[in-house]
């Protein structure tokens, strides 16, 4: 099947973009992928504040983002945009980037006011970067996820039914296995 990078653009360590993104990693390997998880926030800081195009780890990245064959982008949303950590990741990869991809957006947040943060603020530089095919996204509400206390992710099923399709619909585009044969998320 397909090479899947699935990138957390979020900076906290607890984060539920990053539990989310892990939790739907599992339904993309069930349809028979490969997803490789990156959580930006362990790149170099140096390397991502100070542009340093040439540091090893940033090298590494960009080589991910050449192999890969789809990518999930997930951020949380902060004042009406995706985080800055991840816009530090996509101003050092080179300017194509997403060339040939399949990118399938995602984002979380506090309140519905932020919920066009994927298709005004990410969706376009997504595009610029070359992307062959942008799924629709889906942006899910901080209060639909949940860590439970054997630290296993709780999505509210309205949610959970919504992240399910879109995913589906991501790795139907990548050749994956018919969602049919997966249970729900």
């Amino acid at each position: 099947m397909a090479l899947v990078l699935s990138v957390s653009g979020s900076p906290s360590a607890t984060s539920r973009t990053a539990r989310l993104l892990r939790h739907l990693d599992d339904r993309l390997r069930l349809q028979g992928h490969e997803v490789v998880p990156l959580d930006v926030r362990t790149l170099p800081a140096e390397a991502l504040l100070g542009a340093d195009f040439r540091h090893p780890a940033i090298v590494e990245t960009a080589a991910l983002f050449e192999q890969a064959d789809g990518v999930v982008v997930g951020t949380p949303v902060y004042k009406a945009a995706y985080s800055g950590l991840l816009k530090s990741l996509l101003d050092l990869l080179p300017q194509y980037a997403l060339t040939g991809k399949t990118v399938l957006p995602l984002a979380t947040g506090g309140s519905t006011a932020h919920v066009l943060a994927i298709d005004y603020a990410l969706r376009p530089v997504l595009s610029s970067m070359g992307a062959a095919h942008i799924v629709p996204g889906w942006f899910t509400l901080d209060r639909s996820i949940a860590v439970q206390d054997d630290g296993s992710l709780a999505v509210a099923p309205e949610a959970a039914e919504a992240l399910a399709e879109v995913t589906d619909r991501f790795s139907a585009v990548l050749g994956g296995r018919p969602a049919a044969r997966v249970p729900a998320a």
